[in-house]
């Protein structure tokens, strides 16, 4: 089964044009090599009603499976990602958090400051990964092997 991704950058400079989006394209990337189709590779700033729409579009559209957002996930005051995504999620997916987690503590105590969440839209996952690539990488790569299984049993396709 091939999943179907958008991504989604939360970065106040990506979005002004100051930095370029790292995390995105190397996401992309980490979505190919294990398999899957970027739909959609979007940059919003880190403001919470615009993170909202955009995931709110996605999930609406009918056209993925899976949406990745990278940044805002930290203590700042603008790392707002957490409370938009839970605005969607129906269903919290703890386990992937707390996965993504475990798998950042190997690199970087710094990790135990992540508030990232999954869970599921409708029938879409939403996973919140960290801003920088290695460390969005990082934690989809904790997370991927779980995701067709994930996909299919939201489809209602998995052999339980």
């Amino acid at each position: 089964m091939s999943m179907r991704v958008a991504i989604l950058t939360v970065s106040d400079r990506s979005a002004r044009g100051e930095r370029p989006d790292g995390s995105g394209p190397a996401l992309a990337e980490a979505v190919r090599q294990a398999n899957g189709t970027v739909v959609s590779l979007e940059v919003v700033p880190d403001e919470r009603s615009l993170i909202e729409a955009a995931l709110r579009r996605l999930v609406d559209s009918g056209q993925v499976d899976v949406i990745l957002t990278t940044g805002g996930t930290g203590i700042g005051p603008r790392d707002v990602t957490p409370e938009a995504s839970l605005t969607l999620i129906e269903r919290r997916l703890p386990g992937m958090a707390e996965a993504m987690r475990a798998r950042s503590l190997q690199v970087t105590p710094h990790a135990m400051l992540s508030r990232a969440e999954a869970g599921v839209a409708r029938s879409v996952l939403i996973v919140n990964l960290p801003g920088s690539p290695r460390g969005a990488v990082q934690c989809f790569e904790a997370v991927a092997p779980a995701l067709p299984h994930a996909i299919a049993l939201l489809q209602g396709t998995a052999n339980e």
